[in-house]
């Protein structure tokens, strides 16, 4: 479950923070326990970055739209 921390993290934050994740699991030398909460950090962060860039098209999406609709109506 994302916290309410995890909500605020903008897209920048969240994906340097699952790239250090990712690069200490990739390391190695954590125990089973320190590797599942990083995974499981890892998840929550991916979360974060994907609602970012879900958003984002949403956004884009929108404006071409609204873009296309203004040639269409020939204003």
């Amino acid at each position: 479950m994302t916290s309410k921390t995890d909500e605020a993290l903008g897209y920048e934050q969240a994906r340097d923070e699952l790239i250090e994740v990712v690069r200490r699991l990739e390391a190695g030398g954590t125990t089973l326990e320190e590797s599942l909460a990083l995974w499981e950090r890892g998840e929550e962060l991916a979360k974060v970055c994907r609602r970012w860039l879900e958003g984002a098209r949403a956004r884009l999406d929108a404006a071409l739209a609204e873009e296309t609709g203004e040639k269409e109506s020939g204003e």
